[in-house]
């Protein structure tokens, strides 16, 4: 794999909206509501392009897991235009944060437009964060929630015979990843199985786990260990506070012994992001597994940039994108 170092440039846009932005608060002792807070002009952004409450419907359900229960919000377009050919297909979401901050609302408005927009019911996963809920809490609650879509469809106007799609971002691109391999293995899925997989930024391989053949191709951790936004340090202590064995596989999923077999995968990279290669490089193990993968790349972007900074040229590439790549997995993946 060639050097990556190209991407590296800041986009100049995305570089002067971050010469005027806040520093992000400190990652030792992070809070929902600090991550909220930092977040709040994007959360802002969706609430103002939100569908028409007529075009949907919101049904918040609790899911039992192991030792207690966790949310899950569905998004259900009750257009005719999307039930005319009978139930919808299903999009299970789970948000990011480092396994460690966030929650569900980070995600709402922007799944409530591509809920009504694309004609899928959406379930955005509320999982329990580390560290009061270490590893492997965060990714079996996200597990727990596939298996409640798949078994609850029907109540739900959808069936995963229409397309049934994992997807999220950060850590929660590594929770997709980690339930796409499960799921492929699991005959409770029998004639359910998993349609695609949808990756934007994701986390598949622990810094401390690094094979031996990959530490030529894996440089965005070293390149961008200063951010903007997302820092070495920051993902080292994030992945600490989760307290995975870094060479598991539920967790570093590229070491997985054996990734054919998976579901296609849509992958969304940025190119100013210490998770970079490792998100392209898993692109590049799928394909040579003969997953169907598509890869995009945006040079210049930070971590998460297209969220902190929705208004942007590129940010709405990303959007487009994302849209382009879930109906190429909802629809034959030609």
């Amino acid at each position: 794999m060639a050097s990556n170092a190209h991407l590296l440039t800041p986009d100049p846009e995305i570089a002067a909206l971050l010469a005027k932005m806040p520093s992000m608060p400190a990652v030792e002792n992070p809070t929902i509501e600090e991550q909220r807070a930092y977040l709040h002009d994007s959360l802002l952004h969706w609430q103002e392009r939100l569908p028409s409450e007529s075009e949907y419907r919101i049904e918040d359900h609790l899911v039992p897991v192991d030792g207690g229960e966790i949310k899950v919000r569905c998004v259900i377009p009750t257009s005719s235009e999307h039930h005319d050919k009978g139930p919808l297909p299903l999009l299970v979401w789970y948000h990011g944060g480092g396994y460690c901050v966030g929650s569900s609302d980070l995600d709402d408005g922007f799944l409530r437009v591509v809920a009504v927009k694309t004609g899928v019911v959406v379930i955005n996963v509320e999982y329990r964060l580390a560290p009061v809920f270490p590893f492997p809490t965060g990714v079996n609650d996200a597990y727990a929630a596939l298996k409640w879509a798949a078994e609850n469809a029907t109540r739900l106007s959808a069936s995963p015979s229409r397309g049934f799609i994992v997807a999220g971002l950060s850590a929660g691109g590594n929770f997709s990843a980690s339930v796409a391999i499960r799921a492929r293995d699991d005959p409770f899925f029998t004639g359910r199985q998993l349609t695609g997989q949808l990756l934007q930024n994701p986390h598949v391989l622990d810094t401390k786990a690094v094979p031996e053949q990959y530490k030529a191709v894996l440089l965005s951790m070293e390149e961008v260990k200063d951010g903007p936004y997302l820092t070495r340090k920051a993902m080292e202590r994030v992945c600490e506070l989760y307290q995975a064995d870094p060479s598991d596989p539920r967790y570093s999923v590229l070491l997985a012994a054996n990734h054919s077999g998976l579901p296609p995968a849509y992958i969304q990279v940025a190119g100013l992001d210490p998770l970079r290669d490792e998100g392209i490089l898993y692109a590049k193990v799928l394909r040579e597994s003969d997953v169907k993968t598509k890869l995009d790349i945006y040079p210049g972007l930070p971590h998460g940039g297209h969220i902190l900074f929705p208004g942007a040229s590129l940010s709405a590439k990303v959007y487009q994108d994302f849209d382009t790549g879930l109906k190429w997995l909802l629809h034959g993946n030609a």
